[in-house]
């Protein structure tokens, strides 16, 4: 476990996230009291960025978890009628 101030951290933050990703424990202290600690991801964690963001996402409920693969999603209502939408088109190539 190794033990850093603030300010060193600062000038090699490249040099100690390599140490923590390297398994090594990185305590970070600030005027001598330890105010962080930097530790590798357990291996249950996702490396993917998007994926973290998203578990964080479903587990404050600002999303919702997808279907299952066995469902098919509902089927949305079309804004427009499917015949105004074919009438437009026809007036678009009318007046071409």
């Amino acid at each position: 476990m190794r033990v850093v101030g603030l300010r060193i951290l600062k000038d090699k933050l490249s040099e100690y996230v390599r140490i923590a990703a390297a398994g090594e424990a990185v305590l970070i202290t600030d005027r001598d009291c330890v105010v962080a600690e930097m530790v590798a991801p357990d291996a249950t964690r996702s490396r993917n960025v998007s994926d973290v963001q998203l578990i964080e996402r479903m587990r404050i409920g600002t999303l919702s978890p997808p279907l299952a693969r066995t469902q098919k999603p509902p089927r949305g209502k079309p804004s427009v009628p499917r015949a105004a939408i074919v009438a437009g088109l026809n007036a678009a190539r009318e007046d071409c």
